[in-house]
């Protein structure tokens, strides 16, 4: 039999037997959206992040001793930002809040000691559904927990371009799908993409509700010309940290 330390990451990929051996483990659950990331990303960049970060998270609880787990992401959201280009899929708020209480309290039902929550996906209204999923979980006895990266310590840690809120397909989502997935960037419309200085964050506060609205014309906000590989890896080492932190923290608590 394979030891539980052994088995892949990556629930979907265990048979039942195996996943048996990780009862109580912690899981770590990717959420993302499927919506227009600039002409040079693919639509699933945030599923992509999300799910590489939490594997590395997952990987630093394994070589702590920990039982740990990545779950199916979630790969549907509210991207009504994106709604005026094509292949964005949109779900509604409610929906969105519920598929997150239902797979918390189904990984608690699994056999997991509690989630993690680890979202790339920074529109608002998808993190008010996953708040307020959580929130609805945990009156069902479901641990969870839900490192916002727009917020206070974790957004220092991100990069200048990340706290400007310049960051939709800019330089740090274009940094980290290079890092993640190098072949599905379309390097040589990257490569030639003007920057786009315009503040996201900025926009929504002034009550803009799109992209467009907000001077995002293609879809991307920040500097995606300047984007590395190496910056990418660098800053999965940080958001690795904040949820293997996190999962240490919920385990410990």
């Amino acid at each position: 039999m394979v030891r539980a330390d052994e088995l892949s990451l990556f629930l979907e990929e265990l048979t039942y037997a195996e996943a048996a051996q990780l009862r109580g483990a912690v899981a770590f659950l990717p959420t993302g959206a499927t919506e227009a990331h600039g002409p040079h990303l693919p639509l699933a960049t945030d599923v992509i992040i999300s799910r590489t970060a939490a594997a590395r998270a997952a990987r630093r609880r394994r070589a702590a001793g920990e039982k740990a787990i990545v779950l199916p992401p979630l790969a549907y959201a509210v991207t009504e930002f994106a709604a005026g280009f094509d292949g964005t899929v949109s779900i509604s708020i409610e929906t969105a809040r519920l598929l997150v209480r239902d797979v918390l309290v189904g990984a608690k039902r699994a056999g997991f000691v509690g989630v993690v929550i680890c979202n790339a996906h920074l529109e608002p209204g998808n993190l008010v559904a996953l708040r307020e999923g959580m929130e609805l979980a945990a009156a069902e006895g479901a641990r969870a927990v839900f490192p916002d990266v727009t917020r206070k310590p974790h957004a220092l840690r991100l990069g200048d371009e990340f706290k400007s809120g310049a960051c939709h397909a800019g330089r740090y989502e274009t940094s980290l799908v290079l890092a993640a997935s190098p072949f599905l960037v379309r390097r040589e419309l990257q490569t030639a993409l003007a920057p786009n200085p315009s503040s996201l964050s900025v926009a929504i506060r002034d009550g803009k509700t799109s992209f467009e609205e907000a001077g995002g014309p293609n879809a991307y906000f920040g500097w995606p010309a300047d984007a590395t590989e190496a910056e990418g890896e660098g800053l999965y080492d940080e958001l690795a940290d904040i949820f293997a932190t996190a999962a240490a923290e919920l385990v410990g608590g």
